[in-house]
């Protein structure tokens, strides 16, 4: 997801060549390496020089996001117990942003990477030959449609003739233009959808000036004190295409390292049955959330309430038709159609199935 620009108001833009969400940090790895992306409470504060890569080909890298589980698993050592049994050392390292991540991944440099699904879909399109093998977390409730009190709207076909803020060309004004075109038959048109950073939001919610807004936190959470939530991202997603983070890999180079990818898959596999079959033991003070925070930063109570706005698919259902199986194939066509329109890509490809590998899931489901 991509490069997470720090904004007044120390808020991020979720912007594509990926989405990049507010308060992320980026993070390499190499083989050494494996990558991701940590969470900041203030912006990006810290860029690690990227000099001294190692004499193993680097293997992991990613761009900012929260994909909490993921963190848990680094922050645990389980990662890199697994990497080291496959013959891998860790080596963490920052990206400045998700930019960067896609260029290393199409020059050969990091054959792994965290990346969003418009981020993908924008990779396979410019010759990133990468194939989607795990979905970090599925972005949910965490962007949401709030409506302000007294505007006047109960429900998004009321959003005719209002005022409606939203970062341009993020997962946000995706979802919001999906949701107006496919699921509640809504001309975008009809409605005034105005172009706005997150901080610039809430102002313009405070004054007055705007009905109605789609955004992420920290903006979400200020806007809801004084509105309504009439949708969301998991109710869009379920009802067109989801907004995702997820793992990419280097196709030939999962080939010939299919034992790290192997432990890897599985290491995520038995993390997120782990948070999904015990989510009420995940509490503020448990051993996971402190090794969350201690490893990206932030407090205990923000790191569970991230938590609880996300959603983890297990192995078994990243494997299935709603994920890896065809609905992150759909999810990709969808997310190129969009950059198009947006002018960030120039075109789209006939088909991003290519670019979708279900077999590592599968086997990890076993």
């Amino acid at each position: 997801r991509i490069a997470a620009e720090v904004l007044e108001g120390q808020d991020c833009y979720r912007g594509f060549v990926g989405q990049g969400e507010c308060r992320r940090r980026h993070a390499r790895f190499s083989r050494t390496a494996i990558g991701d992306a940590r969470t900041l409470r203030r912006g990006v504060d810290a860029i690690v020089d990227e000099a001294d890569i190692t004499d193993e080909a680097e293997a992991l890298a990613g761009d900012g996001a929260q994909q909490m589980l993921f963190f848990a698993a680094i922050a645990d050592g389980r990662l890199d117990e697994a990497a080291k049994k496959a013959g891998v050392t860790i080596d963490w390292r920052q990206f400045s942003s998700g930019g960067d991540i896609s260029t290393a991944l199409a020059s050969g440099n990091v054959p792994i990477g965290v990346i969003g699904s418009t981020g993908t879909a924008a990779s396979a399109t410019r010759g990133v030959d990468l194939q989607l093998f795990w979905i970090l977390d599925n972005i949910g409730k965490s962007e949401a449609l709030v409506v302000r009190n007294g505007s006047g709207i109960e429900k998004p076909q009321d959003l005719v003739g209002k005022k409606v803020g939203v970062p341009f060309v993020s997962t946000s004004h995706f979802h919001l233009l999906v949701g107006m075109d496919k699921v509640w038959n809504i001309k975008p048109a009809d409605v005034q959808i105005l172009n706005m950073k997150p901080p610039q939001i809430v102002a313009a919610w405070q004054r007055g000036d705007i009905d109605a807004a789609y955004v992420w936190p920290p903006a979400l959470s200020e806007i809801q004190k004084t509105g309504k939530t009439i949708s969301d991202s998991e109710v869009i997603g379920a009802a067109s295409v989801p907004t995702f983070d997820g793992l990419v890999v280097d196709k030939a180079w999962a080939a010939e390292n299919p034992k790290l990818m192997e432990a890897f898959t599985k290491v995520l596999a038995d993390a997120y049955a782990d948070y999904n079959a015990n989510k009420a033991a995940w509490t503020e003070e448990s051993p996971q959330v402190e090794g969350i925070v201690k490893l990206i930063g932030g407090d205990g109570p923000s790191t569970v309430e991230a938590l609880r706005l996300l959603s983890f698919p297990n192995a078994d259902e990243q494997a299935s038709e709603v994920w890896l199986g065809g609905g992150a194939t759909r999810a990709l066509t969808e997310s190129a159609k969009f950059l198009v329109e947006q002018k960030q890509i120039s075109q789209s490809l006939d088909d991003y199935a290519p670019y979708v590998n279900a077999d590592f899931a599968k086997a990890a489901a076993q």
